[in-house]
């Protein structure tokens, strides 16, 4: 079965609105792990306008299911920080400083040469790595190259396109997981995706084993609750 992480960014946002410790970040990482959840996702930015340094660690000796730590390690604060929580997974986002949100990934064959020195620094820490990638084959060749243990394709493009055109759009995905498959890489996949759209994603990708999700995920527990939201995730990925 493909794995739920919960990006628990959107209710670090809603903290930070008013100050104070409400909602409060870590005990809702510890609800949604106890509902079912099977990792947490964090992506904590230089200016911590949502997920601070301070949240990742405080989560990290209370989480029991795997952690999932995203962003761009051209910032050195970022690096220091996952080698000092050495969580599960790092996955390696090509954000810019005050980026509102994910809108791209990887160029790994321009970024080769930095990108197989990062993926060697973490793999050295024993920290599983994922590069964001976008559905392309090239894109896909050229994380193998790198020394990646595991893709994440950004599916931006799927959402935005699924009420409509669906059964097009979804083909990029399918051929790149199944590259990776050959290649030896893992498959991840991340943005936007909803209760809407991750059934049919996850039929159609083979290879699949995470998904994180966090907007959507997070909104619909406005009206579902947290508990029975997770679960009708969980649900999509049988």
């Amino acid at each position: 079965m493909t794995k739920l992480s919960v990006n628990i960014n959107k209710i670090a946002t809603l903290r930070n609105a008013r100050g104070g410790n409400i909602p409060d970040v870590i005990k809702a990482a510890q609800q949604i792990e106890a509902f079912g959840a099977n990792g947490i996702t964090v992506h904590p930015r230089p200016d911590e306008r949502h997920i601070t340094y301070k949240d990742v660690r405080d989560l990290k000796p209370i989480l029991k299911t795997e952690f999932n730590i995203e962003g761009n390690p051209k910032e050195q604060k970022f690096v220091d920080l996952v080698l000092e929580i050495k969580p599960h997974q790092v996955t390696l986002v090509p954000d810019v400083q005050g980026q509102l949100t994910s809108d791209h990934g990887w160029d790994t064959k321009r970024n080769k040469d930095y990108l197989v020195e990062m993926i060697a620094l973490f793999k050295k820490n024993n920290i599983r790595t994922s590069i964001f990638v976008d559905a392309n084959l090239e894109m896909v060749k050229g994380a193998k190259e790198t020394g990646a243990d595991r893709i994440e394709l950004y599916t931006e493009e799927y959402a935005r396109l699924f009420f409509t055109e669906k059964e097009k759009v979804i083909q990029p995905f399918t051929a790149a997981a199944k590259l990776a498959g050959e290649l030896g890489l893992g498959v991840n996949a991340g943005h936007d995706l909803s209760l809407g759209n991750l059934k049919f994603f996850k039929q159609h990708v083979p290879n699949l084993l995470e998904v994180s999700i966090g907007h959507a995920l997070i909104s619909d527990a406005l009206y579902l609750g947290l508990e029975n939201t997770v679960q009708l995730y969980l649900r999509q990925l049988k």
